[in-house]
């Protein structure tokens, strides 16, 4: 009973979250960035998510929404860490379409890894327990490869969907904070948001990824599972499966209690609609005036800061 509350609370929170944060990207894509572009995609990626949540078969569209998620914060990290460690641009102004062409390959990408699922996923059923379910079927293509396509199939998740783009993260995060360890903190308050998105894309897809290794390392084991081994993944895999889901609907909220100029944008759109509200930010002058960053593609000027 828990498993579906949870969802439903998650997937009406995200959606009206993510459905926040594109009408203020939206609204004002006239003054996107870099980041903003990303941003988007990030959230377009979270609301396809959501969107399975009623649909728990879709599993390859969740795969293509996991491995989107998580290629968008490594391009925004790589971003950063070529511009404040080397001075270096990977885009600019002039050229706004290779960043969208940037997205484009991500999402191409990620189409490509789901592709695995899109195969071997089937409805199976399950006659010691009188159901059908929608798992992985690797007999299908060749009986005798069954557990090397399995661990094939795992591991190219593992490698692809988490252990690489994570270490591409960690890796440009760590030196950004070492460059600009002698910058007052008020310089650094621009960057507390995608900071603080990728720590909390940290918290909620990790504890389902070690799961996932924990139980791929035993269904490596030559000597077999327990069944209680075996339950307790299965347990541990919907606990953590459900703190997944939930980063989807945290994201947007983020954006609305820690960037300033997402509260100041989103405001705005209230106001136009009608709505009055008092706000303590009197103008745009606030945040962006200190940055660390030149205008070009910096990520101090992003809508969602």
């Amino acid at each position: 009973m828990f498993i579906p509350v949870l969802y439903s609370v998650v997937f009406i929170v995200g959606i009206l979250g993510n459905g926040l944060l594109i009408a203020v990207l939206i609204k004002t894509r006239k003054t996107w960035n870099v980041t903003d572009t990303f941003i988007l995609h990030l959230a377009l990626a979270d609301v396809l998510l959501l969107m399975t949540l009623p649909l728990w078969v879709t599993q390859s569209a969740s795969m293509i929404s996991l491995y989107c998620g998580i290629f968008l914060l490594a391009c925004i990290s790589v971003d950063r860490y070529l511009f404040i460690v080397h001075s270096t641009k990977m885009y600019t102004r002039r050229k706004p379409w290779v960043v969208q062409a940037s997205c484009l390959v991500v999402w191409f990408f990620s189409l490509i890894l789901s592709i695995p699922d899109w195969y071997f996923l089937e409805a199976v059923e399950d006659v010691r327990r009188s159901r059908t379910e929608c798992v992985h079927n690797y007999f299908k293509l060749s009986p005798e490869y069954f557990y090397v396509l399995r661990m094939a199939a795992r591991w190219l998740y593992h490698s692809m969907g988490f252990l690489l783009p994570s270490f591409v993260l960690i890796f440009c995060y760590s030196s950004i904070m070492w460059q600009l360890g002698c910058v007052r903190l008020q310089k650094q308050r621009a960057f507390k948001v995608i900071i603080a998105v990728v720590a909390v894309f940290f918290l909620c897809w990790t504890p389902l990824n070690v799961t996932l290794i924990v139980d791929t390392i035993h269904q490596n084991s030559s000597g077999g599972i327990a069944c209680g081994t075996i339950t307790s993944l299965h347990k541990a895999r919907l606990v953590t499966e459900s703190l997944g889901y939930l980063h989807c609907s945290l994201s947007p909220i983020l954006y609305a209690f820690v960037g300033v100029k997402f509260q100041h944008h989103l405001l705005n759109i209230l106001r136009s609609m009608g709505c009055k509200l008092k706000t303590s930010v009197k103008s745009e002058s606030y945040a962006w005036r200190g940055s660390i960053w030149s205008e070009s593609g910096d990520t101090s000027n992003s809508i969602a800061i």
